[in-house]
């Protein structure tokens, strides 16, 4: 059975919050050039559509404990190329290789529930609600379902017609950045080091491959680049786990680690494990080696709470990013 959201008293709460939280967002940031979003965009033109998205979250979360995880890193990897307009649901075509298919976008899932979701709201207000605003309900909904916070996600983007596949290599840090190509990255778009690690806290939820920790367990540079040395980081015990996950040669496609012990749930277990020496990726690592980020994962390690609302005022910026697009009629390929 999916995880259950929070209860009423909760979800008013962090609404009520989010809602402060989205009016600064919205006088910090000038946004990519679209119009400005708001809390009220389909109230009238499409007022069932958030209701109907969630639905379509719910359904396929009781089917596959991955479809959160999945929901909410399609919207990281859309927001951190060309703005959040939904150009990483576009299909390659015969003459262009979209972002989806980029390298860093292999192991990208949970399309067939943005797909899904599309056909719900389509059914209720053809023409209406954009992709891109629902992937950002949809990531939404993934966090909360989880037991994570909930949040008013404000709409009104528009869908991007451009989707390259060279644009992903150059704006989104792999599993091995160091905090300065993380930190530039996050730059890029207009967020902070702050964000940078309480965006970083939503692996708190999925799956790693083992090629995206492989280094880090065997062979690590220092060691003459052979034998099962690990990264001293790495919890020896840890280490040794990760290694029996993840023989030599492995050949099993679904071969990997979960990102926490509770990996299906949203909560602070990340930062905890960070703190024990059981990160999973250089990337994840890479927040303890400056003193600013260190001080901000033992916060949020010792505080749930503070966590969850960092995180929605984080995604709120995050998601921000506006373009000036159209309202596709299929997510995978514009009209």
């Amino acid at each position: 059975m999916a995880p259950q959201p929070h209860s009423g008293r909760h979800r008013s709460r962090w609404s009520c919050w989010a809602v402060r939280g989205l009016a600064i967002v919205l006088m910090s940031l000038s946004g990519g050039g679209g119009d400005a979003l708001s809390l009220d965009h389909y109230r009238q033109s499409c007022p069932r559509a958030a209701a109907a998205v969630t639905a379509a979250v719910k359904q396929a979360m009781a089917k596959d404990r991955t479809v959160p995880a999945g929901l909410l890193r399609l919207h990281f990897h859309d927001c951190f190329v060309r703005g959040c307009d939904g150009s990483v649901l576009l299909d390659s075509t015969s003459n262009n290789t979209a972002e989806k298919d980029g390298p860093p976008n292999a192991s990208l899932h949970a399309f067939f529930v943005v797909d899904n979701a599309k056909a719900a709201v389509e059914s209720l207000c053809p023409g209406v609600v954009s992709c891109a605003d629902i992937l950002a309900l949809a990531a939404r909904d993934a966090v909360a379902l989880s037991g994570g916070p909930f949040w008013a996600v404000p709409l009104g983007r528009g869908d991007g017609r451009v989707s390259l596949a060279s644009d992903t290599t150059s704006s989104l840090p792999g599993p091995g950045a160091t905090f300065d190509q993380l930190k530039q990255a996050f730059h890029a778009v207009g967020l902070s080091a702050k964000d940078l690690v309480v965006l970083s806290g939503g692996h708190t939820l999925g799956f790693a491959h083992c090629s995206s920790f492989e280094t880090r367990i065997r062979g690590f540079p220092g060691d003459g680049g052979g034998g099962d040395v690990a990264d001293p980081a790495l919890r020896p015990s840890f280490a040794a786990a990760l290694r029996r996950a993840c023989p030599v040669n492995n050949t099993a496609r679904g071969a990997g680690a979960w990102m926490d012990p509770t990996s299906a749930a949203f909560d602070n277990a990340y930062f905890k494990m960070l703190q024990s020496g059981r990160g999973l990726l250089a990337s994840d690592e890479a927040l303890l080696t400056h003193p600013k980020t260190r001080r901000m994962v033992a916060l949020y390690a010792a505080s749930q709470g503070q966590f969850f609302e960092a995180f929605v005022s984080s995604m709120l910026r995050m998601s921000a990013q506006n373009q000036p697009g159209e309202i596709r009629a299929n997510c995978r390929r514009h009209n």
